[in-house]
């Protein structure tokens, strides 16, 4: 789930993670691919940026998190806003 906040180069990312494995995964990373889209709908561009994964996370539970994630405010004129179209986890 995605909502804004209160800078228009930040959005907040909730993600649900399932550890399906037969053991806790204990440390990881998360990965967000976040677009500049302009005015008209034009994506100006994408960043990555990563934060640590929420662990550990029991064998067969599931654990949902809030992540605030930004741009640099430069890219992110007036009229413009950030769009996390893609979110991605490696634990182990």
């Amino acid at each position: 789930m995605l909502t804004d906040t209160d800078r228009r180069w930040c959005e907040n990312v909730t993600v649900t993670f399932r550890n399906t494995g037969g053991t806790a995964a204990r440390s990881g990373t998360v990965s967000f691919a976040t677009h500049v889209i302009g005015a008209l709908g034009i994506d100006w561009g994408t960043f990555t940026s990563s934060q640590p994964l929420p662990a550990p996370i029991a064998a067969g539970t599931a654990r949902t998190h809030t992540y605030t994630v930004c741009v640099e405010s430069w890219r992110v004129p007036l009229g413009m806003r950030v769009d996390t179209q893609r979110v991605s986890a490696t634990w182990q």
